[in-house]
């Protein structure tokens, strides 16, 4: 059992593509909650995943209630990356039975799917600036949590 990562309806294939190809990479689940913001197929992620799709292990969900009850019954901590959260991902505490959400490229998640989340985190940033990209905020907070739960031992 590790840590595993769910996309909450991705906007942008090259995004979802290339988180796919980290998790498969990283021996990681992936949870893809639909819809997506584009047509779920193959070609979508030709050039961000490459041939790591068909090595990733991939759980989709037609929606979030249907991951929720999922996550739930698994007795899964759901962990949420967000800007509007005060906890920083430096300060928290990993667990292998943790699921990291990254939510929409344009928009995050609604406020009631943040509420149900276990943990709310945020990475740390310049007052002045908006976002990370949603995969390069995944794979920042992912190195920390692989490294707390020493999924890095695992792989070498």
């Amino acid at each position: 059992m590790t840590i595993s990562l769910a996309l909450y309806q991705p906007d942008i294939p090259q995004n979802a593509g290339t988180l796919m190809r980290l998790s498969a990479c990283l021996d990681l689940q992936v949870h893809l909650i639909h819809p997506t913001g584009f047509l779920f197929s193959q070609k979508s992620f030709r050039r961000a995943g490459m041939d790591y799709l068909e090595q990733v292990d991939l759980k989709e969900h037609n929606s979030f209630d249907a991951f929720n009850d999922w996550r739930l019954n698994e007795e899964k901590r759901l962990v949420l990356l967000t800007t509007k959260s005060s906890i920083l991902h430096t300060e928290a505490t990993f667990d292998q039975n943790d699921i990291l959400m990254v939510g929409r490229e344009s928009a995050g998640v609604p406020d009631d799917v943040a509420k149900i989340s276990d943990l709310n985190l945020r990475i740390p940033m310049r007052q002045d600036t908006r976002s990370i990209n949603v995969a390069i905020a995944a794979s920042l907070v992912l190195s920390e949590a692989l490294n707390q739960t020493n999924h890095w031992a695992k792989l070498s």
